[in-house]
C-alpha cells in the first residue's frame, strides 16, 4: 500500500481577489444600471439622449470586462 500525503504536501495555490478589480466590476455595473437606454434608473426620471446613454453603457460593459479579466489572481 501506498502512503498517503501529508496534508502539507497537498497545497494548491490559494487565489486572491483583487479590491481594484472588485470595485470596476461595481462601477461599471452601476453606470449600466443607471444609463441604460430605455431601462436605466436614471434615463426613466430624467431625458438624457441617446447619444450619452449608449456610450454610457458600452463605458460599463467595458468595465465589466476589465474587472473580470483580473478579478481572480493565483499567490
Amino acid at each position: 500500500m501506498g502512503k498517503a500525503n501529508n496534508p502539507g504536501n497537498n497545497s494548491k495555490q490559494r487565489e486572491k481577489v483583487s479590491a481594484f478589480h472588485v470595485l470596476l466590476i461595481l462601477v461599471g455595473a452601476n453606470i449600466m444600471l443607471l444609463m441604460a437606454p430605455d431601462l436605466g434608473l436614471l434615463n426613466s426620471m430624467l431625458y438624457i439622449p441617446d447619444l450619452y446613454t449608449w456610450s454610457a453603457t458600452a463605458i460599463g460593459f467595458a468595465l465589466l470586462i476589465l474587472g473580470f479579466r483580473g478579478f481572480m489572481k493565483k499567490i
